[in-house]
C-alpha cells in the first residue's frame, strides 16, 4: 500500500483522495457522452454532478464516522472526523448522501428525474472502481485471512497505523473483488442503456445489482468487529436490503407505467 502520491511543500497529497477525485471525473466523462441521447446538457450533467460529489462526500463520511466512532474516533481529537484524506468513505452513505443531493438539484432544475438517473447509474459503477483503488492503495476495507494463491499481503506498517489492517498475512483482495465486479457492471449498464425499455430502468438495474455484488463481497471483509455485525450480517449487507427492494419496486412500477402508455 501506497497511501502518499507526493509532497507539495507542507502539503500531503494522498492515493486515496486523488483516487476519489478521477472517481469524480470519470464518472462525468461518462456521463456526458450518455447524456446526448437523452437530450440533456452536458452543462446540466456537470452541475448536478457537483451537488453528488457534495452530497456523496458528506453522506459518506457522516456514516464512516458512525459506524466506526468507538473504534476510531472516540479517543482522538475531533478535527479527525474532517479527515477524508487518510480515508474512511462508506459507499452507501455516499450513494444515500448523493441520491438526495441529485434529487433536490433535478427537482429545482426541473430536468426529467428518470432519464437524468439513467445517464448517471453507469457512471457511478465506474467512479466505484477509482474508489475501491484508492482503499487498496490506502490500506482500508481489507479482506479476511486467506491461503487462496491470489492473497494479498500487506507490508507497510502503515497500512496498520492508518486502517489496522494486518501485516504481514495473506488476506482476501476485496478491495480488487469489489473494483472488477464494478467495472463489469458499469459495462453491463453502458450496454443496456442502448437499448433500454423504459426510463428509469438503468438506474433500478444498478440498485439491484449493486445490492447483489456489494452483499457478495462483504462475506470476504476483515475490516467488522463482532460489534458491527447483527444476526450475522455487516451493515452493508442490511442496507443492501432495502436497496435490492427499492431497485426491485422500481423495476416493475416502471415497466408497468410505460406498458400502459404503450
Amino acid at each position: 500500500m501506497h497511501p502518499i502520491a507526493f509532497q507539495l511543500g507542507p502539503l500531503t497529497i494522498h492515493w486515496y483522495g486523488v483516487m476519489i477525485a478521477l472517481a469524480f471525473l470519470a464518472g462525468l466523462w461518462t456521463a456526458t457522452r450518455r447524456a446526448r441521447r437523452e437530450n440533456i446538457s452536458a452543462e446540466r450533467i456537470a452541475d448536478v454532478t457537483l451537488w453528488l460529489m457534495v452530497g456523496a462526500i458528506a453522506g459518506a463520511r457522516f456514516v464512516y464516522v458512525t459506524t466506526y466512532w468507538r473504534d476510531e474516533f472516540a479517543d482522538q481529537p475531533f478535527r479527525e472526523v474532517f479527515m477524508i484524506q487518510h480515508g474512511g468513505l462508506v459507499f452507501y452513505g455516499g450513494f444515500i448522501g448523493a441520491a438526495i443531493a441529485a434529487f433536490i438539484y433535478i427537482r429545482w432544475k426541473k430536468m426529467p428525474l428518470w432519464k437524468t438517473l439513467d445517464v448517471l447509474a453507469p457512471s457511478v459503477a465506474f467512479g466505484s472502481v477509482f474508489g475501491r483503488i484508492g482503499c487498496l492503495l490506502n490500506g482500508c476495507c481489507y479482506g479476511r485471512h486467506t491461503d487462496l494463491p491470489w492473497g494479498l499481503t500487506f507490508t507497510n506498517p502503515q497500512a496498520h497505523e492508518l486502517s489496522g489492517t494486518p501485516v504481514g498475512v495473506p488476506l482476501h483482495p476485496t478491495e480488487i473483488y469489489d473494483a472488477l465486479l464494478n467495472f463489469g457492471l458499469y459495462l453491463f449498464l453502458a450496454w443496456l442503456f442502448r437499448r433500454k425499455k423504459f426510463d428509469g430502468q438503468i438506474f433500478a438495474t444498478y440498485l439491484l445489482c449493486y445490492a447483489v455484488t456489494r452483499s457478495f463481497v462483504e462475506y470476504f471483509r476483515g475490516d467488522y468487529t463482532k460489534l458491527h455485525y447483527h444476526l450475522g450480517l455487516t451493515p452493508a449487507q442490511w442496507i443492501s436490503v432495502p436497496i435490492f427492494v427499492a431497485g426491485l419496486a422500481l423495476a416493475i412500477v416502471l415497466s408497468r407505467r410505460e406498458q400502459k402508455r404503450g
